[in-house]
């Protein structure tokens, strides 16, 4: 029996794994030849109106290469049968621009894409900063596009539940995420069965190296660690809490919901997958995690929340109480107070930009242009980060720059001879040695892969191929290897410039906009009691006065007071729900009444107004130490008695 049931199990394993590979199942916009003459029609009219906003003409010189670009795009798009995909994303995201819901200018390598730029899909022109195609989807290589979409975090729910109530309940899920038992875990999970001590089990798994990016396990922790052999030799039971949680390290612990994928089908999900309910969750999940939704024929779709998109909006919101015309999305790149504001370094509360390290780069490099922008959030980070001095020195004309051939200073001058950009390394491919841009992406990937066949066959290609445009062999052999160690850590220039793009709407804001920013950045920042510090601190630094909370004045979160400084300049209303142990949902409460029935007169005034449901002793206690009536009473001893 034992026998038979090992049988058993290695056959359920086997066959566990065996899953059919199937192509994309997406739901239809029309039949094949519809979907594809309609998803044509919709780029080509949308890349007029991006021609319109740009003030050319379609049918202009100036739009041709725009124009050939869409054609050449929408061709590989249709031959890969992804016409599908891109109406699909296209539709959920201009229903949300419709709706108001704040929607990133993209994320990844789709920014690089004119057909997603035709389709409002993304917001950067990607001729202009030489963004390229073939690093999202590649001809010579077929693979599913993905596009990952930020939404303002306070209504991304909104857009899922737009996606399903238009493709069905019963054809939208989440996907599953399964969490596995790591060391320090697995050692308390066991050391709890086993009954042993608290104290003892704690300090063993605090001799475990902690690294959320690298994970240590715990038979590198056993070497790494002396104490913890010691700890074996000397107290029971803690060789055999080690033997244990070695065999379940790294087993499954629990499943929970990935953050942001979601998979639309074109029928009933349980025909194809099988599901479960998440009692955190009302949509279906898919049992099968990212790895294993694709061969089943399922396709993701990430709609992830991004905080400063949120900040943005509302700080607009709040311009637009003075300045109803105010367009973020027609500001100009070029804005001086913005770059002066990034080159001292002024950078808290700006997207991407307001660490420590972060700040110190900005003061060295001293941006002043979007380009340098894009190559700030490329360049700081392990690797690229090697490369900042040099670029600096260029920059700065205290180095002269070395473009390494004189057919690649065309490529290399924006970022001053420094190989910044994945994007790069393909470009370099194609001018020197006459690769494609889809065999360009190819090269890339097998750089990053560094795999030793697959490089020498890339070498003796790329040599060959400059050898043919009369470039020396030599020289050809060290770019290639300047390249190829680059390529490992190089960053992607699409994903760089979309997030660049945010980055200086929230500098442009900062700099032109100060009250508003910061009230809007304070907001979302309300629970954190470090950052609210810090922004205080800023907005100290930056000389606008930070009012405290009152009854009257004040609403749920910071808010701008008008001509309340020096001469007449704007302040910050402090938030009630910022005040410690008040919560959101009573002050909301608070504020609600006032609106309905006036200012209060005073604390009894306002006793008795209020459901003492709705706020109790201990919130008006908090309340009035913050000052909160201070407005109503300048009593205050006689209100706190």
């Amino acid at each position: 029996l034992p026998e038979a049931l090992d049988n058993t199990l290695v056959i359920a394993r086997r066959c566990a794994y065996r899953v059919p590979t199937r192509d994309p199942i997406l739901p239809s916009f029309g039949d094949g030849d519809d979907e594809k003459a309609a998803m044509r029609a919709m780029a080509e009219a949308g890349l007029g109106d991006r021609m319109k906003t740009l003030g050319i003409a379609l049918d202009s010189e100036q739009a041709a290469p725009y124009r050939d670009r869409l054609a050449f795009e929408l061709n590989v798009i249709i031959d890969m049968g992804f016409a599908g995909y891109f109406m699909i994303v296209a539709d959920f995201i201009q229903w949300a621009k419709a709706q108001s819901i704040p929607v990133g200018p993209g994320r990844g390598s789709g920014a690089g894409s004119v057909v997603a730029w035709s389709l409002k899909i993304t917001d950067l022109d990607p001729l202009r900063f030489g963004l390229l195609f073939e690093r999202f989807l590649n001809p010579e290589r077929v693979s599913m596009p993905d596009f990952d979409i930020d939404f303002c975090q306070d209504r991304r729910d909104e857009v899922i539940r737009y996606v399903q109530d238009k493709y069905g309940h019963d054809q939208v899920a989440q996907i599953i995420t399964f969490g596995k038992l790591q060391a320090r875990a697995a050692l308390r999970d066991v050391g709890r069965v086993l009954e042993m001590p608290f104290g003892l089990v704690d300090k063993l798994c605090k001799m475990v190296p902690n690294n959320p990016a690298n994970p240590t396990t715990l038979p590198e922790a056993l070497k790494a660690e002396p104490r913890i052999k010691q700890e074996m030799a000397e107290e029971p039971g803690v060789d055999r809490l080690f033997d244990v949680a070695m065999k379940l390290e790294g087993l499954y612990r629990h499943a929970s919901t990935h953050a942001a994928g979601v998979v639309i089908s074109d029928r009933p999900l349980e025909q194809l997958v099988p599901l479960y309910r998440d009692p955190n969750s009302e949509m279906p999940v898919t049992q099968f995690n990212m790895k294993w939704v694709e061969p089943a024929g399922l396709v993701k779709f990430d709609f992830l929340g991004l905080k400063t998109l949120t900040v943005l909006n509302r700080a607009v919101e709040m311009i637009h109480h003075r300045d109803p015309g105010f367009d973020l999305d027609r500001i100009p790149l070029d804005d001086p107070a913005a770059f002066e504001l990034t080159s001292r370094g002024e950078t808290v509360g700006v997207f991407q930009l307001e660490g420590s390290g972060m700040r110190d780069m900005l003061r060295q490099m001293r941006p002043d242009c979007f380009e340098d922008i894009i190559a700030v959030v490329a360049l700081y980070r392990p690797g690229p980060m090697d490369n900042i001095p040099k670029f600096c020195s260029v920059k700065s004309g205290a180095e002269e720059p070395d473009y390494l051939h004189p057919c690649l200073e065309e490529i290399l001058t924006e970022t001053y001879g420094v190989i910044v950009y994945q994007e790069q390394v393909m470009q370099i491919a194609q001018v020197m040695a006459g690769y494609s841009l889809g065999d360009a992406d190819l090269l890339r990937r097998a750089m990053g892969k560094k795999i030793k066949s697959e490089m020498d066959a890339q070498r003796e290609r790329f040599v060959q191929g400059a050898i043919a445009n009369k470039i020396e062999e030599e020289r050809a052999e060290y770019i290639f290897d300047l390249v190829a160690k680059f390529a490992g850590y190089g960053f992607n220039k699409s994903h760089a410039a979309a997030y660049a793009l945010i980055a200086y709407q929230t500098a442009y804001l900062k700099a032109n906009h100060p009250v508003e920013f910061m009230a809007a950045t304070m907001s979302l920042d309300m629970t954190n009691t470090d950052k609210l510090n810090l922004f205080k601190q800023e907005v100290g630094r930056m000389g606008i006065r930070l009012l405290p909370p009152d009854l009257n004045k004040s609403d749920v979160t910071f808010t701008v007071a008008h001509g309340v400084g020096d001469e007449g300049a704007d302040g910050i209303h402090y938030a009630l729900a910022a005040v410690k142990n008040v919560g959101r949902e009573a002050m909301a409460a608070v504020v609600a009444e006032r609106r309905a029935n006036g200012p209060y007169k005073d604390v009894w005034d306002f006793a008795g107004r209020l459901d003492p449901r709705q706020v109790n002793k201990r919130q008006v206690e908090n309340l009035a130490r913050a000052g909160a009536f201070d407005g109503l009473n300048p009593n205050r001893a006689q209100m706190l008695a």
